[in-house]
């Protein structure tokens, strides 16, 4: 036959864009139960696998946590999907709230508006034309990283189908007496102008101060001391608070005490939460603006004073001179107040913990409000005992505490927003003072009859989780009973970061327990975060993200995948620059030119069938070593261990299939019969076949394209031809790759004896290779070896394979001896002694100059650590870095012997 032509070198451009949309045109993404699948009448498994993608914002950019959150979920997908499960990867994006809103905000402040003067309408409208925009690049961005999702069930958190299951949600809730509306503090972030969730507040360190003022008695006897960070809210105290059990201030409980500057008079109270031991043990209570203080406020019905707007400046209930400062600018002011009445008593500067907005990273501040909030406890319970009915798993399973502990001591989840753009809270209020929680916009008051002009909706709109906690369920078409929620709910796995458990995960199991009854996923996979090489959060304010698709214009999209699989350990974080994927390029590109390479050896052949005792002992070998990676990459995938997945595709195609494998049967192709041509290459071509298939669901692209330019029927009629074989087992049948079958793992194929001979040669060829480099040998150069074989030993094998080890080694010559040579310098394996022969060969003075370099420095080293281990770091040190640096030095000594071997073999 002809051989078949690839280009002579790797480019990802020429092929990724096309195959893609080949893939998409031809509805290879969708699950094969659904009719026009092209694999719809192929034999499939009952198992289902369905995977919801974690929508991201749709007014934003994917940045390399989505390009690694995307990568793993399309390997498992991948995989599945050849495994015959019937496969759905849902997509979508989330319609953002706070983030979106503040995405056109800033488009109209640059047009000098506000939203205030387009009203809401015309504002929403405007909002939907940026999301439109926006959802266009986000899409292909998702595509360009090769996302097998099935685009024909895209949802949006904000479509019609997903609007009505809210609604549905959170009448059912308020029916149930699960949502409620009530006056509490809440986080307020005054540039959204919004309340939030308290797991929607970052804290971070701040520098800051605790100011210590001076409160009089109210009877003139005296004063005390109180300390705040915030001295601006003693405006807003209502009593100062010891614990009962002090003994110093038992007989002041109850007595008044006279604010600085308003001379408003407040109680002493006894309450528990003040620790005696802190400070004075006297704290100030501020109920509308500390959340500890709200607490201590309703247990003693205390008044409860708001000091600020809704734009986080100060309002009527403080002095006139503070009214519409921001608190810092009012702070100071105070401070020099309080010094000119000599209320004051200095500061102490110090660092603590400040809340911020988890979208604007504005300072939140504690806010009284009416809010809608739903209550937890009752829907945490159902979801902690899930977890230990078995009913969901963790991987890796230190996540489990995490979630347990968010649960069990989880606080009512706010669920109203100030904004504009997000789903509007299904209630109306009546003119009459009726309210109206309904799924369709009411005609007329249920209490009074009045018609819908006396009916006004609440103007705010539900946090954007709230839509988001519905997802799994609500994109398969929820509260209807559609063909997909039948088929595909609940589903199978969530792959997400550690960093939403809160946010997503754990109300999402909520949900799913609330409102169908049963948990939404049962594997759930929590990856590490992406990080910089000096392990910091990639971010905009360090300059240190990296744009996947800069990565992919620069590798291709199959580097960018691959390598964010390797480095996937469960329960770490990823840390990586753009030099990073230059590993997952590198193994493409030796993917593209062993193919290139085989494919091209075709020239001049005739494909055969070949049988299983037709295979030569290497065939069989490697067959052995596909069989193995076979074994680890399913286990390791069924179990979400990707780094170890693809550790094992790696080390069976670069090392036992193209440095092996490939190599060896170069002698076949030299020297053999035109029969043994044939032969070897039918079954080279059999054996890569089988490789692209294990490698796909990593680096999907490149093999695709190569599995493309297969003669596949030549191949499926030659095994077909051989009839029933153990070893020639896994047939293929698929035009495309990407639903053609995985590889099982056939236990016929395994052979521990050809398995042990070809580790020993592995070994010994390992070893020679690595005396060539500790000796400078020029890998041109052909070098003869002398070998000791131990009889009966696996080492046997060497006497049978000679012309491989001089070829894989790089050899001109090799002899077996009975004895060690005189001048020759060696290496020791299982059963075997080998020696490089310092013959007209080696450059005996460039060699000694080498070795006595190498020695120098190492003598150097050792008599540094020496000094180390003698000196006070021995004493001080821990332990285990003290034995480090112990066994450091052994090492060290033990090469120090081996260079003065090599050099006393010199002489």
């Amino acid at each position: 036959m002809k051989a078949i032509e690839l280009e002579k070198a790797y480019n990802p451009k020429d092929f990724e864009d096309r195959i893609y949309s080949e893939w998409n045109e031809k509805g290879y993404f969708k699950p094969a139960s659904d009719e026009d699948s092209p694999v719809h009448s192929r034999k499939m498994s009952n198992i289902k696998y369905t995977v919801v993608i974690p929508p991201p914002n749709v007014t934003g950019v994917l940045h390399m946590g989505h390009g690694l959150n995307n990568t793993l979920q399309d390997v498992v997908v991948r995989y599945h999907r050849m495994k015959g499960d019937d496969t759905l990867w849902v997509p979508g994006t989330d319609h953002a709230g706070i983030a979106t809103q503040n995405v056109v905000e800033k488009q109209l402040k640059a047009e000098g508006k506000s939203r205030n003067d387009l009203g809401r309408d015309a504002f929403i409208e405007r909002t939907w034309q940026v999301t439109r925009n926006h959802h266009d690049i986000i899409v292909n961005q998702q595509k360009k990283l090769g996302n097998s999702v099935d685009w024909s069930r895209e949802r949006f958190t904000y479509d019609e189908g997903l609007s009505e299951a809210v609604k549905d949600v959170f009448v059912t809730l308020y029916e149930r007496g699960l949502m409620y509306k009530g006056q509490y503090l809440v986080n307020w972030c005054p540039r959204c102008g919004t309340a939030l969730a308290d797991d929607e507040v970052e804290h971070e360190d701040s520098p800051g101060a605790m100011y210590h003022i001076f409160y009089e008695y109210a009877d003139g006897s005296g004063k005390i001391e109180v300390a705040t960070t915030r001295p601006e809210t003693f405006f807003g105290d209502t009593a100062v608070a010891v614990n009962p059990e002090d003994e110093r201030y038992k007989s002041l409980i109850g007595k008044k005490l006279k604010l600085p500057i308003i001379e408003k008079e407040i109680p002493i109270i006894a309450d528990s939460y003040v620790d005696k031991e802190f400070g004075t043990g006297m704290v100030k209570i501020t109920p509308a603006h500390d959340p500890n203080d709200w607490d201590v406020g309703k247990r003693h019905h205390l008044e409860v004073i708001n000091l600020l707007n809704p734009n986080g400046t100060l309002n009527e209930n403080v002095p006139e001179k503070y009214r519409g400062l921001k608190p810092e600018q009012a702070r100071k002011l105070v401070v020099e107040d309080l010094i000119q009445i000599g209320a004051f008593n200095g500061e102490e500067k110090i660092t603590h913990s400040v809340g911020h907005c988890y979208r604007c990273k504005a300072i939140v501040e504690p806010y009284l409000s009416y809010q809608w909030f739903v209550k937890m406890k009752p829907l945490a319970e159902k979801a902690l005992k899930a977890w230990r009915d078995g009913e969901i798993v963790f991987f890796p399973k230190k996540w489990e505490n995490t979630y347990t502990h968010w649960l069990e001591n989880i606080r009512d989840w706010c669920v109203s927003r100030q904004i504009w753009w997000g789903h509007r809270i299904p209630v109306w209020y009546c003119d009459c003072g009726e309210t109206i929680v309904s799924r369709t916009t009411p005609q007329k008051c249920s209490k009074c009859g009045c018609d819908a002009s006396h009916l006004k909706q609440d103007p705010d709109v539900l946090d954007t989780w709230f839509s988001s906690w519905l997802w799994p369920f609500s994109t398969l078409g929820w509260p209807k009973d559609t063909q997909d929620f039948k088929r595909f709910y609940p589903t199978t796995a969530l792959v997400t970061a550690y960093d939403i458990i809160f946010f997503w995960v754990s109300r999402m199991i909520m949900a799913g327990l609330e409102f169908t009854g049963k948990v939404p996923f049962h594997d759930i996979y929590i990856h590490g975060l992406v990080r910089d090489k000096q392990g910091r959060k990639m971010s905009k304010s360090l300059g240190n993200g990296i744009d996947p698709l800069e990565i992919i214009d620069q590798y291709g999209a199959d580097a960018l995948k691959f390598t964010l699989t390797y480095l996937c350990a469960q329960g770490q974080d990823i840390l990586i620059d753009s030099d990073s994927f230059k590993f997952g390029s590198k193994f493409c590109n030796k993917v593209w030119n062993a193919s290139r390479y085989i494919l091209g050896n075709l020239e001049g052949r005739n494909l055969v069938s070949v049988k299983d005792e037709d295979l030569s002992e290497l065939d069989c070998w490697i067959f052995t070593r596909l069989n193995n990676a076979t074994k680890i990459v399913r286990e390791a995938l069924d179990s979400y261990r990707y780094n170890d997945a693809a550790s094992a595709v790696y080390e069976y195609f670069w090392n036992n299939f193209c440095d092996w494998y490939v190599e060896a049967t170069k002698l076949v192709f030299w020297h053999g019969s035109d029969e043994a041509k044939d032969r070897q290459a039918s079954v080279m071509l059999s054996v890569l076949e089988e490789s692209l298939r294990l490698l796909h669901p990593f680096i999907p692209f490149v093999t695709e394209e190569i599995y493309q330019k297969l003669p596949l029927n030549e191949i499926v009629k030659n095994r077909q031809a051989a009839g029933n074989q153990k070893i020639l087992s896994n047939s293929a049948y698929s035009s495309m790759l990407i639903t053609a079958p995985y590889l099982d793992f056939v236990e016929e194929r395994e052979n521990s004896k050809i398995s042990a001979r070809f580790e020993t040669l592995q070994d010994l060829i390992r070893n020679v290779r690595g005396l060539r480099n500790e000796c400078g040998v020029n890998p041109a150069d052909k070098i003869n070896l002398a070998i000791l074989v131990e009889k009966g030993s696996s080492a046997e094998v060497c006497r049978e394979k000679v012309e491989e080890i001089c070829l894989l080694a790089g050899l001109s010559k090799v002899e077996f001896i009975e004895e060690k040579p005189q001048k020759a310098i060696g290496t020791v394996g299982s059963g075997y002694e080998a020696f490089i022969l310092l013959d007209e060969n080696i450059n005996k003075e460039q060699l000694l100059k080498h070795f006595n370099k190498d020695l120098q420095k190492e003598k150097a080293d050792a008599q540094k650590i020496e000094f180390k281990l003698n000196g006070k770091f021995a004493q001080h040190a821990p332990q285990d870095v003290v034995q480090s640096e112990r066994d450091n030095l052994e090492a060290i000594k033990r090469k120090i012997e081996k260079l003065a071997s090599y050099i006393a073999s010199l002489d």
